[in-house]
């Protein structure tokens, strides 16, 4: 099959590329309502992928089963996932293992929140 040509309702691997891109980006404008932090480089979002067809799955945890923000969180994310175009579905999966820790924040995440 010639690479430029996709089948029916599927989207190239660039496109799937940059989608990702812009997921990530939408993501980093997400906060946790306690940390000044954006939840991408807090380590909070494990998976964002992006199928042939358009759909994403991100993949993520919370700092704590009873975070304010449980319910709140995954719909944010949704919604600006879903503004980007191209993107023809959300899913937002909430997991708890692995359990989130501090080590995963990046660095500029632990340098704002003075642990480095």
């Amino acid at each position: 099959m010639d690479p430029e040509q996709q089948p029916e309702g599927q989207i190239s691997t660039i496109e799937q590329g940059i989608i990702q891109a812009q997921a990530v980006e939408a993501v980093r404008t997400c906060y946790d309502p306690e940390i000044p932090v954006n939840i991408y480089e807090l380590g909070l979002v494990y998976d964002i992928l992006v199928d042939d067809l358009g759909k994403v799955l991100v993949r993520m945890t919370l700092t704590s089963p009873h975070c304010p923000a449980a319910q709140s969180m995954p719909k944010e994310i949704e919604t600006k996932i879903k503004a980007i175009p191209g993107v023809r579905d959300v899913r937002v999966e909430v997991v708890w293992t692995p359990a989130w820790n501090q080590t995963m924040m990046s660095e500029a995440a632990k340098l704002e929140l003075g642990f480095m």
